[in-house]
């Protein structure tokens, strides 16, 4: 089935998906075999539900999903989100070994254990979180393989949140093709966080990353910077996976949100799909990685996926406009900037990472976790620190002192 094939209008599909309920058998040319033994033997079905189009992941040939599944939220109790994912083609699942404490990949493991012969048809990516050499790297991959049941990893982003070129070392490079001769991962990349230009321009002169995934939205396309290392990186063959795609920031500006929406809506979508439009829109992307919470913005998202309208000029200057006016509320993770004027405090970047989790992802028990990671003797400093240098520096103009104070209060 090819892209056309697969789109359909948007409101007739918010209708069908409305009508179709939970209770819908799920059927995606023999995507959802195996979850029942009853199908044992029964040839393919012809999918109930439009399939997700799917792009190629840079030049390893691999086709997937176009709207891939941000597994942050996802936990052992939450399974019915994992099996309705599939009813749409929607088979590319990202998760981290330290997502919801590890219960992430715990719940997928569950899934998988329950439908066993799902496994092949699935496209598993995890991260190796927290771990800079090849030998905790080993470790988180082994634990991740024995938590999600399965004997190897699609797609294995060794280096998770990557903030420095540095990390990409020959050893690395070793590891992962010696993971891969045994079998353990397919593919091997890195996610970015924090000075992502940096990181992507780097990993651009390595043929030996295959993928990237890094945040891109509305704000972060203003940066020239990063589009300068994303060409770099599609012309290299690396296959762009986006993530952070809906740019929600620290700050909730309600009247100015309230305008985007209108905007959007009298164009027949939401601004939450008009974001993961943007991101589809750029063909350089392989993915926009999504985190969704229930079904019905599963629904909502693989909706702006299927739909052909395409942004106007007019809706991009909405969006430029809309990124102009709040830039001050949303950071852009360059941290290597708000570092180099705060020695003693290297985690600013990540307070506001938090912060955003709190503020507009309502993960606050999340926020609070990692927030507690941070070094005592960091922490306690914090409100005493002295943010002037930093606050001039940031090129969003971001109050970081009134933000790392909020956060401080809330985390």
């Amino acid at each position: 089935m090819n892209e056309e094939q697969n789109t359909i209008d948007r409101r007739n599909f918010l209708k069908t998906v409305g009508a179709a309920g939970l209770s819908s058998v799920l059927v995606s040319n023999g995507a959802m075999a195996g979850l029942n033994e009853s199908n044992a033997g029964e040839k393919p079905q012809k999918p109930k539900y439009p399939q997700v189009p799917k792009r190629n992941l840079g030049k390893t040939k691999v086709k997937i999903p176009c709207l891939s599944f941000g597994t942050f939220q996802v936990d052992v109790d939450n399974q019915i989100l994992l099996r309705k994912t599939l009813q749409y083609g929607v088979n590319f699942w990202d998760t981290a070994y330290n997502y919801a404490g590890g219960n992430s990949e715990l719940g997928i493991g569950k899934f998988i254990t329950k439908n066993p012969k799902i496994r092949k048809n699935l496209f598993l990516a995890t991260k190796a979180s927290s771990a800079r050499t090849p030998e905790k790297i080993e470790k988180r991959l082994v634990t991740s393989l024995k938590r999600m049941n399965t004997d190897y990893i699609d797609l294995y982003f060794g280096l998770h949140q990557c903030s420095n070129p540095a990390w990409l070392t020959d050893e690395l490079r070793k590891w992962a093709e010696n993971a891969k001769k045994r079998g353990l991962i397919r593919l091997f990349g890195l996610s970015t966080h924090q000075n992502s230009p940096i990181v992507l321009a780097a990993a651009a002169k390595l043929p030996w990353i295959e993928a990237i995934m890094t945040p891109y939205n509305f704000y972060l396309a203003q940066d020239a910077d990063l589009q300068a290392a994303i060409d770099a990186c599609h012309k290299a063959g690396i296959g762009l996976i986006a993530m952070k795609t809906q740019g929600m920031g620290q700050k909730i500006k309600t009247e100015a949100d309230k305008k985007l929406a209108e905007h959007f809506l009298q164009r027949g979508f939401t601004k939450e799909q008009a974001k993961i439009k943007l991101v589809l829109e750029d063909k350089r992307f392989c993915s926009a990685c999504v985190g969704m919470k229930n079904v019905s913005v599963l629904n909502s998202n693989v909706a702006a996926a299927f739909d052909k309208t395409k942004l106007t000029q007019a809706d991009r200057k909405v969006f430029r406009q809309y990124a102009e006016a709040t830039c001050d509320g949303y950071c852009a993770g360059c941290a290597d900037i708000c570092s180099s004027a705060l020695d003693d405090t290297p985690y600013v970047s990540d307070i506001m990472r938090y912060l955003m989790y709190h503020n507009s992802y309502g993960e606050q028990a999340e926020a609070k976790r990692l927030f507690a990671q941070i070094p005592a003797g960091v922490r306690n400093k914090l409100l005493d620190m002295d943010y002037t240098l930093a606050e001039a520096r940031c090129p969003r103009r971001l109050p970081i002192r009134e933000l790392i104070a909020e956060a401080v209060d809330k985390l």
